[in-house]
Parts: C-alpha cells; structure tokens; sequence
C-alpha cells in the first residue's frame, strides 16, 4: 500500500535549469503562440511534468511526478508574482 511519501533525491540542478527551463518553455508558448492565461497553468503543468518524468527522475515515477508539479508550481507563481507585482507598482 502506498502510505509513505516517496523518497525523492533532488540536487541543486532540479532548481538551477528545471524551473528556468519551464518558465522559459511557458512564456514561449505565450509569446509565440498566443497562449490564452487561462491555459498557462497547464501547460506548465504538461511541460514539467513530461520533463520531471523523463529526463529528471525518470527511474522513479512517484518522484518524477512529485517533483515535475513542484515545477510547475514554482514556475506559474514567478509568472503569477512578477504580475501582481507590476500592478502593484503601476498603482501607485
């Protein structure tokens, strides 16, 4: 039974190039596609975890999904708080 959480052996890289690499692979999508806002989200979410799973733990699958939305997550809250914190500049 799965009770525990999985074991996951994270190195300084998952932060230096997997979140960079999603960030820059989203805002391509919103460039140069015309990515509605409402898709962002999961596209990063596609992006890191395809990128998680398979080149960044791709022996352990609880570890690469865990990891692939840690990603994502860190990538959409940049995007999301570079944006609050323009509207919050150009407020005022």
């Amino acid at each position: 039974m799965l009770t525990e959480f999985p074991v996951v052996h994270t190195n300084i890289w998952d932060a230096v190039w997997a979140v960079p690499v999603v960030l820059v692979a989203v805002l391509l999508a919103k460039w140069l596609f015309g990515m509605p806002a409402s898709w962002l989200s999961t596209v990063a979410t596609v992006l890191a975890l395809a990128l998680s799973v398979f080149i960044s733990h791709p022996k352990n699958l609880s570890a690469g999904i865990f990891m692939g939305f840690f990603y994502s997550g860190a990538a959409m809250g940049i995007i999301y708080s570079t944006k609050q914190s323009f509207y919050a500049y150009r407020s005022k």
